[in-house]
């Protein structure tokens, strides 16, 4: 499939590559569009949905600007995945001590260690920058002290929502681990504050919005600059927390399986993040908001729901898709309409044969609140190839 809508009427066009796109995700993308400084045109992805001021799955150019809400406050979520000796046949027929295992070794929801967890060299890279944010910003987090404790032990976390760690056989029987995650409770706190403060900055400016959260900083302003260092921090914040947490997962599972080596396929991707890079002859900030990068040749991992595929794959660099590819299947229903729609024994049927939690309290998160990721893989096959396809065996969930 190639492009499969393009709205027009605005100051640059949309392309969509999906006709599966509610009405008011396709006026947050009409909003974006006709800002004044966004470059050639906006790309939404195949699991474009409804997002807080920018549109879930979308890919926006900007030139000399940024805008805090097409990043979000989960700065840095991502995808992290590994290859492994294991096979199929390895793996016990009651997976419940493999989930366990890893449950016990990486708190999720709001739990986090007891201790702080920086032993990493990249994680002690990250915890110097930190401190210049808060010295600048001292409102940024309460307790400041506590707070910067409190990243420290986060890191090595799930966090809740749709946040997950994987056990998974791809077609061939291969055994991976696959983790999401993001910034942590630092990272929204981050995203919160300059996303208040460039609507105050806006205001000042007596500058009206369509939507208030597509507020920007002008580049070589002081804010626009502290904004990138902050997010750049929590972007490297993100991927060391998954890093971290990978490794803990696989020193879990060790205890619990046959010995085992991990291959040279290791992917770690953001896929809510902003990035300097080159489109259509101009230098330009990319933020990716449910997206992915998939330049030519570059891995990425588009996961399913919980209860389906999930896919390795291969950028094929498509230009109009500025080099990105979707990041899931990106949901169809709100948490609060799928806790209405579906309960307890629905979940336990559309995750039969995945060992997870089956209760009430991730019904939220059950496969018929997203799309079809089969239906987003079709829409996107000028964007990436298939490396592997991968079924759960083990998902926790946060």
């Amino acid at each position: 499939m190639a492009i499969i809508k393009t709205i027009s009427d605005t100051r640059v066009p949309v392309h969509i590559w999906t006709d599966e796109i509610e009405q008011k995700a396709e006026t947050q993308l009409r909003n974006i569009a006709s800002l004044p400084f966004i470059h050639h045109h906006v790309a939404a992805m195949p699991d474009v949905h409804l997002g807080i001021g920018a549109t879930v799955g979308s890919v926006i150019p900007t030139r000399k600007a940024i805008i805090p809400a097409s990043v979000g406050v989960d700065i840095g979520c991502g995808m992290m995945a590994i290859k492994t000796s294991l096979t199929a046949r390895h793996l016990p027929d009651n997976l419940a001590a493999v989930r366990h295992a890893i449950e016990r070794a990486v708190p999720v929801g709001f739990d986090m260690h007891q201790h702080a967890r920086v032993a990493t060299d990249s994680a002690q890279k990250v915890s110097a920058g930190l401190h210049q944010i808060l010295d600048k910003y001292p409102k940024l987090i309460s307790r400041k002290a506590e707070k910067a404790l409190k990243w420290a032990r986060q890191i090595g976390t799930l966090g809740g929502g749709n946040h997950f760690i994987e056990v998974c056989l791809d077609t061939a029987g291969t055994m991976w681990v696959m983790l999401h995650s993001g910034s942590r409770g630092i990272g929204n706190q981050i995203g919160s504050h300059f996303i208040a403060a460039a609507k105050t900055e806006l205001e000042k400016r007596g500058v009206t919005l369509p939507d208030k959260n597509l507020a920007w900083f002008d580049e070589g302003t002081e804010l626009f600059n502290d904004y990138v260092f902050a997010v750049e921090w929590a972007q490297n914040y993100a991927a060391t927390n998954r890093e971290v947490m990978m490794a803990n997962v696989i020193k879990a599972m060790r205890a619990t399986l046959p010995e085992f080596e991990l291959t040279d396929m290791a992917i770690n991707c953001h896929h809510n993040y902003v990035a300097k890079e080159r489109h259509f002859d101009a230098d330009v900030y990319v933020t990716r908001k449910g997206a992915i990068r998939a330049g030519e040749g570059e891995l990425g991992i588009i996961p399913g729901s919980m209860g389906a595929r999930s896919y390795i794959v291969k950028g094929k660099g498509n230009a109009d898709a500025f080099h990105s590819c979707a990041h899931g299947a990106g949901r169809k229903m709100s948490r609060t309409q799928a806790r209405k729609t579906f309960n307890r024994d629905d979940l336990v049927k559309q995750t039969h044969g995945v060992e997870c939690r089956k209760d009430k309290a991730v019904i939220d998160e059950i496969p018929a609140a997203y799309k079809d990721i089969d239906a987003v893989m079709a829409n996107q096959q000028d964007l990436v190839e298939v490396v592997a396809t991968l079924k759960q065996v083990v998902c926790v969930k946060g």
